[in-house]
């Protein structure tokens, strides 16, 4: 049968596609926009909850796109021959429960109702399922977390390190990737919301310490204290949240997925392709 793949425009989906075509599997992949030939893939361009069930018999649904959304579209379509369901949500649905901010708060409660709807859906069709809660995801210059400070830094010539002590573990994507793979391997490993965090945690000031040095070119690096963060927060209200999580740990407990799928993320060792300099 074939895989239907949401999202696979995506920086995921960078990844998972070649690795799906090096096992010889076919590939149905919505897109929102016009995607070039791609061997062993068939694009339609679509979104969820919009496009209809493509024709034909999956083995299995990939979603790389929003979870919420796609809980909708899932429980619309038939499901007769049974699919693996394997969804990308995100570690904000845990982390970002306790936040200052209501928008927060609410976008946090959303994914966790998203996933336990998919998660209903399955069980009442009879389709095993999993979904994976990554933390900070970068590997191609599509994030939009750690990219843009790396390419804002460049045009600048300055870096901004900040000062916070809190711990992060940047998951490539091409480890998310081989978890979907892996979880397509271990249909019977279902039910299970399984965080994947890169392989090292290290500190908010290391981790943009370690970003400035894989760019391409020279940047004067400029210590952002935080007493001046705590300032910051009262007038850049977008992005108070982020602000105020400096000093807390964002992690996950790999154990779960090295134990189920086998699974052991690398280190956060960046290069310039993992900011879209270069080829990836």
């Amino acid at each position: 049968m074939t895989i239907l793949v949401i999202g696979a425009s995506g920086q995921i989906g960078r990844f998972l596609l070649p690795r799906l075509h090096a096992r010889g599997e076919s590939v149905v992949a919505f897109s929102r926009t016009e995607q070039p030939p791609s061997e062993g893939v068939q694009w339609l361009r679509g979104q969820v909850p919009d496009s209809p069930m493509p024709g034909g018999r999956f083995s299995a649904i990939i979603c790389m796109g929003p979870l919420v959304g796609f809980d909708d579209w899932l429980s619309r379509v038939e499901l007769h021959d049974r699919p693996r369901v394997i969804a990308i949500s995100s570690m904000s649905a845990q982390t970002k429960l306790d936040s200052e901010l209501k928008s927060e708060r609410e976008l946090a409660q959303s994914m966790r109702d998203s996933e336990a709807k998919l998660a209903r859906i399955c069980e009442r069709h009879g389709c095993p399922w999993m979904v994976l809660r990554p933390t900070m995801i970068y590997g191609i210059g599509m994030d939009k977390t750690l990219t843009p400070i790396a390419r804002r830094a460049m045009r600048a010539r300055v870096f901004p390190v900040l000062q916070g002590n809190g711990l992060r573990q940047p998951v490539h994507a091409d480890d998310i990737a081989q978890a979907v793979v892996a979880a397509l391997d271990h249909r019977e490993v279902s039910g299970y919301v399984l965080p994947i965090g890169g392989g090292e945690r290290l500190s908010v000031r290391e981790m943009f310490m370690r970003v400035r040095r894989s760019l391409p070119g020279w940047t004067l690096p400029v210590p952002v204290p935080l007493r001046l963060l705590r300032v910051l927060r009262y007038f850049m209200h977008h992005v108070r949240g982020t602000l105020s999580r400096f000093q807390t740990d964002l992690i996950a407990d790999n154990g779960e997925l090295e134990r189920r799928l086998g699974v052991k993320p690398r280190p956060f060792r960046p290069d310039p392709s993992c900011w879209g300099y270069g080829k990836w």
